[in-house]
């Protein structure tokens, strides 16, 4: 299971990572203002589970709640993972309906 601990806010290339054993998973995003732009989501072929997957979306999802900021998906399987679990839809901007 993926943990808050094996994630990293890599700012410089802006992107979240997750890397296991010699393969990283990555999201990347844009920041404006108090609003972040999920914009890709990577993950290896091999790594590449519906529940990896849903686990990494997930730990980003949260890290990024702590920061209390909202968030604009605009990669299609990042919409889908907050269309389902409507506890996350709380942190889209006003406006922005998925």
């Amino acid at each position: 299971m993926l943990t808050a601990s094996n994630l990293v806010d890599n700012t410089f290339l802006r992107q979240y990572e997750v890397k296991i054993g010699t393969n990283m998973a990555t999201i990347e995003y844009s920041q404006q203002e108090r609003k972040i732009f999920l914009t890709k989501l990577n993950i290896p072929e091999h790594m590449a589970s519906q529940e990896f997957s849903e686990d990494f979306i997930k730990v980003v999802l949260e890290n990024i709640s702590e920061k209390n900021i909202s968030v604009v998906p605009t990669s299609p399987p990042i919409a889908k993972f907050i269309k389902r679990n409507r506890r996350y839809k709380k942190m889209l901007p006003v406006g922005i309906r998925i």
